[in-house]
């Protein structure tokens, strides 16, 4: 599966917080350059946990109601979601080994 891009809040609520499946959301911006790093390492993931999980990326910069709600600092930010509630989270680029793990422990 493809990285899902959330374009609303409707749509964060919808696919995150509403969903059966465990939710990696990455909170990044166009011109952050350790954001761009970690995009193809997402895209692997994703592939990884087909049908097993969802990744998702929010854009701080078009929504900053979601990013101020999960008091997002720094980016990239990583939020595991599981049964609409925060189970896990990481600040700046990982391995992909640490975001596996973060996911793994939330299935």
């Amino acid at each position: 599966m493809d990285v899902l891009h959330i374009n609303s809040t409707e749509e964060f609520n919808e696919k995150v917080i509403r969903s059966d499946d465990v939710v990696l959301v990455d909170f990044w911006a166009d011109w952050c350059g350790p954001c761009k790093m970690l995009a193809p390492v997402l895209d692997q993931v994703a592939k990884l946990f087909d049908g097993r999980a969802v990744v998702a990326k929010v854009n701080v910069d078009d929504h900053q109601s979601l990013a101020m709600e999960y008091q997002v600092m720094s980016i990239p930010a990583l939020f595991v979601f599981k049964n609409g509630a925060v189970v896990n989270q990481s600040v700046g680029v990982q391995p992909i080994q640490a975001i596996q793990k973060m996911v793994e422990e939330a299935l």
